[in-house]
């Protein structure tokens, strides 16, 4: 195996600061922790993990680590690893393959090196290690056990896959268990969003007309936030359910080509491409800010914003500005990525406490489940659901009612 590639390892010491802080907020995972480090369930075997390389994601490698597995890890984004993290990593004995910026030769090979350490079990962030995996790299396949994905977007690739009948081995999808989607979704997704933008611009959010692209649970959570930080907010959506579901929760919704006039910061989160493109850029305000939150920098048309400008320069980190013909200025955030990474920290760390939980117990699921699942998505079981959300109710003094015998014989009554 290779050595960590990582930036620069004298940051190492920043970068176990924040680890340390996040362990404190992080209790479930801080008792799976206990737990797998007196019994190594994972002895001998290499875990490849491809995700946001970040404190808390740290943390959950760490965790891995503890359990006795070989942990490698690379960075899902080329804006969202943290220098100091991976450092800090590196010296813990996790294999880093990761730094801020790389391009898209150095992103790629790094994803070879995590996989050249011929993993049993992955845990994916948006699909490229699958990807590759039944691609360039599908020699390794056979010798994968099976493997979970984080994102609603990765999901969407592995239906894809599991449809055609072409997904080689078993693969959780951890996006769709409750305690991920419900809170890391909308809850980490709302916060962690207008965290990138409020700090990235310094501007308010109170009295801006928000136009927020796609209403699934991580649209859900940006739209309420806008709501609560006094924003008047604007759906747009393909989806007559999630529609109609906007307009009860009290929002306005329309085609981006009606909204693109309206808004004053645009927010994509649809894991679709070509969300907003030339014909919306020409309509817009100046001043308009338009920031993504889904996995790829596709959504928010890069081509076509700098086909309409006549000038294109960077204002701020984070930001670049783009003149149009009229003398209209559009802003683009974070160069179209996901701006609650690239501009920010990624989500709470106690929602990510719950998120990350599930992701160690799927991993450990696949340990001993894997000579009987099939090579298809696969939901997390429900038990392991409600596992995570009791240990986190646990941890933060809430106890709840228990059902009596005679309750629980009326409610499984034939």
């Amino acid at each position: 195996m290779m050595k960590s590639i990582v930036r620069d390892i004298a940051l190492a010491a920043q970068g176990h600061d924040k680890i340390n802080w996040v362990k404190e907020f992080m209790p479930v995972l801080n008792i799976l922790n206990e737990d797998l480090s007196k019994t190594k369930p994972l002895a001998g075997k290499n875990v490849v993990i491809t995700m946001h390389l970040e404190a808390k994601t740290a943390y959950l490698a760490l965790v891995l680590k503890n359990a006795g597995a070989n942990v490698c890890i690379t960075g899902s984004n080329p804006l969202s690893t943290q220098d100091d993290v991976a450092a800090a990593l590196a010296e813990q004995g996790v294999t880093v393959y990761a730094w801020y910026n790389t391009t898209e030769e150095e992103y790629e090979q790094f994803l070879h090196h995590a996989l050249d350490t011929k993993p049993d079990i992955i845990i994916d962030d948006g699909g490229d290690l699958v990807a590759l995996l039944h691609g360039k790299r599908s020699e390794l396949a056979a010798g994968i056990l099976g493997g979970s994905e984080e994102t609603t977007t990765g999901v969407l690739r592995l239906h894809s896959l599991a449809d055609a009948g072409k997904l080689k081995f078993p693969m959780i999808a951890v996006n769709d268990a409750n305690c991920k989607y419900l809170f890391d979704n909308r809850y980490g997704t709302g916060q962690s969003t207008w965290d990138g933008i409020m700090r990235t611009t310094n501007l308010t959010i109170t009295g801006k007309t928000v136009v927020v692209a796609g209403y699934g649970w991580c649209g859900k959570g940006v739209a309420m936030r806008a709501k609560g930080l006094g924003a008047n907010v604007i759906i747009t959506e393909i989806d007559p359910v999630k529609a109609i579901e906007a307009v009860f929760d009290g929002f306005q919704v329309m085609p981006m080509k009606q909204a693109a006039a309206l808004g004053d910061i645009f927010v994509t989160l649809t894991g679709c491409k070509d969300v907003i493109i030339g014909e919306h850029f020409a309509n817009m305000k100046s001043g308009a800010l338009l920031a993504n939150a889904g996995h790829f920098d596709v959504e928010i048309n890069k081509e076509d914003l700098a086909r309409h400008a006549v000038s294109i320069r960077k204002v701020r980190k984070n930001i670049e500005e783009f003149t149009m013909q009229d003398g209209r200025k559009i802003y683009l955030l974070a160069e179209g990525r996901l701006v609650n990474l690239a501009a920010g920290d990624g989500h709470p760390t106690e929602i990510m406490d719950l998120s990350f939980a599930m992701q160690a117990l799927s991993v450990l699921y696949i340990l001993e489940n894997h000579a009987k699942m099939e090579n298809t998505v696969h939901k997390l079981p429900h038990e392991l659901d409600l596992k995570v959300a009791a240990l986190k109710l646990q941890a933060m003094n809430i106890a709840i009612d228990q059902l009596t015998a005679e309750q629980y014989n009326y409610l499984h009554q034939a």
